[in-house]
């Protein structure tokens, strides 16, 4: 895959144990965003810098989100006018869920129209911040494929995954022109 892959993780960010930081140090072709405040996160200073990385990388752009990342991937799809390759959005968290973190502010509303790009959602029917039936839901409301992973988790280090092949096998086909 020639596409550069921006890694964009959730709340607190991706340990180094995460899928996510596996696939920073395997493939040269995936850089990490930059946030300031991983632990409060406000949709307005994370939509703000995933637009400056995507201008800075250009049409070609894939975007890996987990959990928060996925669910800011949506609401910047809402309100730019800039365009990228595709996206894959795993373990969309609920803002309407019990564990959406307290200290997250913005992420009220969920947006309503089509993703503008390629999107598939990667889901489980133990994540703990989100119900399957949310995550079909977003699938739908955001025409996006959806993929049930069954028992696991959050998606994350503790789901077992290692480097997830499963998952950059998924992120490859929406590289296709």
């Amino acid at each position: 895959m020639s596409s550069p892959v921006l890694i964009f993780p959730g709340y607190a960010n991706s340990g180094p144990d995460h899928w996510q930081s596996l696939w920073q140090s395997a493939y040269p072709q995936c850089q990490r965003i930059t946030i300031q405040d991983w632990m409060r996160p406000q949709r307005e200073v994370w939509v703000a810098a995933l637009e400056r990385e995507v201008a800075r990388l250009g049409p070609d752009v894939l975007i890996a989100a987990h959990s928060m990342g996925s669910l800011t991937v949506a609401h910047w799809a809402a309100q730019t006018s800039l365009r990228i390759r595709g996206a894959l959005l795993v373990a969309v968290p609920d803002p309407q869920g019990a564990a959406f973190p307290a200290t997250a502010s913005g992420y009220e509303g969920l947006p309503s129209l089509p993703l503008p790009f390629p999107a598939h959602i990667i889901a489980s029917q133990d994540d703990p911040y989100a119900s399957m039936t949310f995550s079909q839901q977003c699938a739908q409301r955001w025409g996006c494929a959806l993929t049930d992973l069954g028992q696991a988790g959050h998606i994350n280090a503790e789901s077992g995954l290692a480097d997830w092949p499963q998952g950059w096998q998924t992120l490859q086909t929406l590289s296709q022109p």
